[in-house]
């Protein structure tokens, strides 16, 4: 059995440090309940507790903070008038109060999504200050072109292209890195000169509203972003608004393409980083200690609530005894409690529905065919804990092999040789990430190029940095985040072209 913690407290009582007052929307700068007065409650998933409550917006509301974005775009605002390095000096310093205020984040996050504290705090939090910093330097640098005519002789015309933000932005974010997934979509619009309308996923509003009052403090001009919390009725509304130029989603593919259709409407921009089902190869030349250790991380990180969590693990037939067995030693040593407990590696799914999601596929798999050779099942009655699991017996036809899971949920398959794991490994409408690992760097790299993914980990995993654009191939997205390579999502290119005589 995987280590539990027992000492987990279960009482409704609060929680040092966490103000259980009711939250609030922001709405043109200021703090504001919806417009029909509704709200719901929040939870925190190890104890199944009411955390607080929340505004439940809707359309009405979505359209109050699209006006209020809208009107801080304006040609005569004050972000407008902005100079680029002002604007960039306020983005670091929303990175600075991040760190300032490192520990309350990691306590609202591992609360409210029941993940780690102690993650949040080295992990999630630096890299979402990191991506404020990184994105600050860049709102100096966003550049166009003299390009000279191609037909015209030299000095008839002078021709050049400028850079533009987009204008309005629509962002919709996931609830398995809150804070981090907010400072994915608010910090490059911020570089850009965009204004924003961003709604966290109901079951995680909590952080991101926090994070919303150190935007505030940083001196962001109000109405420039603007949080509107609630379901996918928010959301739905947010995406087809015929006021928003350009709407940025993360989150599963299937809601992605209702995301496509709702900005139809007035053909807005769309990106979209989406699901995955990426492929871990295990070469039997590998390393086999630290890809054991590193394969298990890339799965049973976060719970498994990762869009580039290493769910399909392929192992050389010579040594897939070995490295199994080995995933299995180390998923039995993974201490699972909640977040906020001191020790604890891995927390609850993020919710009932998405424990009863998860659990129903473990549940397919053994219908298939599918053995289980490790774990499998909930953890207590209270909290939605779940045990790490390791699937063997599995064929590319079972649906815990094609579809995305979402949850701590290994699924094991033996290969023979190049061609037969490059094949298996793209067999998937996923292209998201992946991984290899192989002592031999020759083997590596023709691994990595016949892989059709947007990342791909050579012996290493869940590595990630502000300067490197991150995003899918096929159905895992639309466009990259993170990088230069963002900007482009919220800039347009404007040419202009002069007679010169």
């Amino acid at each position: 059995m995987t280590a539990v913690d027992e000492s987990r407290t279960l009482e409704t009582t609060a929680t040092p440090g966490f103000d259980p007052a009711p939250r609030k929307m922001l709405i043109g700068g200021e703090w504001v309940d919806a417009v029909d007065g509704d709200s719901f409650d929040t939870v925190d998933p190890a104890t199944e507790r009411v955390l607080t409550t929340v505004p439940r917006g809707r359309a009405a509301d979505v359209d109050r903070a699209v006006r209020a974005a809208r009107a801080a775009f304006a040609p005569d605002s004050p972000w407008r008038r902005m100079s680029p390095a002002e604007r960039g000096r306020i983005i670091h310093r929303i990175g600075d109060l991040i760190l300032e205020h490192a520990d309350e984040l990691a306590l609202i996050e591992s609360l409210d999504n029941g993940k780690p504290m102690f993650y949040a705090r080295h992990a999630d939090l630096p890299l979402t200050a990191d991506l404020f910093h990184y994105m600050s330097g860049w709102a100096t640098k966003i550049e166009g072109n003299t390009i000279p005519f191609s037909s015209a002789a030299p000095g008839q015309f002078l021709s050049f292209t400028t850079k533009e933000p987009v204008g309005v932005v629509g962002q919709i974010i996931p609830w398995n890195y809150p804070v981090m997934m907010a400072s994915w979509k608010l910090a490059p619009v911020l570089a850009a000169g965009c204004t924003v309308v961003l709604k966290p996923a109901e079951q995680t509003p909590l952080s991101v509203l926090r994070l919303a009052e150190l935007i505030q403090e940083a001196g962001v001009p109000d109405g420039v972003v603007n949080i509107v919390t609630g379901d996918g009725e928010a959301g739905a509304a947010l995406a087809a608004h015929p006021d928003v130029d350009k709407i940025a989603f993360t989150g599963s593919t299937e809601v992605g393409r209702l995301i496509v259709q709702a900005a139809a409407g007035n053909m807005k921009k769309v990106t979209l980083e989406l699901g995955g089902k990426s492929p871990n190869i295990v070469y039997a030349d590998a390393d086999l200690d630290k890809a054991i250790a590193t394969s298990a991380n890339a799965i049973f990180f976060n719970q498994g609530e990762s869009c580039i969590a290493g769910s399909r693990l392929y192992v050389q037939r010579s040594v897939f005894d070995q490295v199994l067995e080995g995933i299995r030693e180390e998923a039995k040593k993974i201490r699972v409690g909640r977040g906020i407990d001191e020790g604890t590696q891995m927390g609850p799914l993020v919710s009932a529905e998405q424990l009863d999601r998860v659990l129903g596929y473990v549940g397919t798999g053994r219908e298939e065919g599918a053995t289980v050779y490790s774990g499998g099942s909930r953890i207590g009655d209270q909290g939605f804990f779940m045990e790490p699991t390791i699937l063997t017996d599995t064929e590319p036809q079972m649906r815990v092999v094609a579809e995305e899971i979402f949850g701590p949920v290994l699924v094991a398959s033996p290969f023979d040789d190049l061609d037969d794991i490059a094949v298996a490994a793209n067999d998937t409408p996923y292209g998201l990430a992946a991984g290899v690992f192989t002592k031999d760097v020759a083997k590596a790299f023709t691994t990595a190029s016949a892989i059709r993914a947007g990342t791909v980990w050579i012996n290493t995993w869940n590595v990630i940095d502000a300067a490197l654009p991150f995003g899918g191939y096929k159905q895992s997205g639309w466009g990259r985040e993170m990088g230069r390579e963002v900007l482009e999502n919220y800039l347009e290119t404007k040419t202009v072209i002069a007679e010169l005589s």
